[in-house]
Formats: structure tokens, C-alpha cells, sequence
């Protein structure tokens, strides 16, 4: 092996073990983590609620999935499966110290935010002019009321990917400082696992 792709080897090694964060340690700030067990209460108190209003109405919940948009669902989560990776791949690249592809993967994040608040907005419509409201019954007011606060946190969840891109590119982050674009990038995997769970929920279980 000549000495030139030792060398390459070696560095690539090294970039590797650049990206893998120390273990045993928690990922973002205090902050942060208090703001996700906050949400996490409030979607878990929702996914009771869902439970208790099927545990009384069966058939009414066995029946709503099939009256929802399954394509749109399924789209959603391909495209907040596609967000994730995204912004994991943006976590790499700054541990990289390599700015550009991370800004790269947080534009990426951004877009695929954008389409599904699109795809979510078109749902509603669509549910509109089947005649599904949230007064319909009692599935559509639960399937209303989660995905429309999951709708707010993935707007909410895009700005902050939006604001840690600007900090970014103002060279508020390195690959030893950059403690707000990882806080970020964690809120943004809890919606995703948020989605997780509502969309099996809503859309696939009878």
C-alpha cells in the first residue's frame, strides 16, 4: 500500500470517529430536553385520548381510517422519514466540520418540512369536500386535533431548521461548538416519532 493512501485511509478514519459524539453523552442542551418531555406529555395525553374515545366507540374507529386519505398519510411519513435522515446527515457533516454539505442536508430538511405542511394542507381540503369536519363525530375531531397540532409542531419544528441554517452560514457552528443545531435536530426527530405513532393510529388500525 503506498504512503499516499495510507494516508487517505487515515483520514477518513479520522472523520469517521469525528462524527461519532462521546458516549454516554445526551445530545443538545437542558433546555431542549425540557421542551421535548413537554410535547411528549402533550402528544402522549392525546394518544389517551384516543384510546379511551376507541375503547367506547369501536365502530366508529374501526370505520374512520377508511374514510381518511391513506395516500396522503403514507406520503407524509415517507417524506418526515426523509426529513430525518436529512438532518442526521446534516449531524455528520458538522461534526465534519464540513459546513456546506451540512447546510446542504439542512436545506433538504427545510424542503421536505415544506412539502409535507403542502401535503397536510391538501389533506384538509380534501377532507373538506368528502364532507369530513371535526364535528363529523368523534374520530375526525381526535384525527382533527392531533394532526393539526402535529401540522403546527412541523411548522414550528421547519422554522427552527431555517434559523440554525442562517446561524450556520454565519459561522455560529464548528465541529466542537455547535450545541444549537443538534438541540434542533432532536426536536425535530421527536415530531417525526410523534408522526410515527399518530399515523399508524389514524390511518391503519381498525
Amino acid at each position: 500500500m503506498s504512503v499516499p493512501s495510507i494516508a487517505i485511509e487515515s483520514d477518513t478514519r479520522r472523520q469517521h470517529y469525528e462524527c461519532i459524539p462521546p458516549a454516554g453523552r445526551v445530545p443538545g442542551n437542558k433546555a431542549i430536553w425540557v421542551g421535548i418531555f413537554s410535547e411528549m406529555t402533550e402528544f402522549a395525553l392525546m394518544f389517551v385520548v384516543y384510546f379511551l374515545a376507541k375503547a367506547h366507540n369501536p365502530e366508529l374507529f374501526n370505520e374512520g381510517p377508511t374514510r381518511l386519505n391513506t395516500f396522503a398519510g403514507t406520503l407524509n411519513t415517507l417524506i418526515l422519514l426523509s426529513s430525518s435522515f436529512f438532518v442526521a446527515r446534516a449531524m455528520i457533516a458538522i461534526r465534519q466540520n464540513r459546513r456546506q454539505v451540512c447546510a446542504h442536508w439542512l436545506w433538504l430538511a427545510i424542503m421536505a418540512g415544506c412539502a409535507y405542511l403542502m401535503v397536510k394542507y391538501w389533506e384538509f381540503q380534501w377532507n373538506g369536500a368528502q364532507g369530513i369536519h371535526v364535528k363529523t363525530d368523534l374520530f375526525t375531531g381526535v384525527y382533527y386535533y392531533m394532526t393539526f397540532n402535529h401540522f403546527l409542531h412541523v411548522g414550528w419544528g421547519s422554522f427552527a431548521v431555517l434559523w440554525v441554517l442562517m446561524r450556520l452560514k454565519s459561522g455560529a457552528y464548528t465541529a466542537d461548538k455547535h450545541e444549537g443545531l443538534e438541540s434542533v435536530a432532536v426536536y425535530w426527530h421527536m415530531i417525526d416519532l410523534a408522526w410515527i405513532v399518530i399515523f399508524p393510529l389514524l390511518y391503519v388500525f381498525r
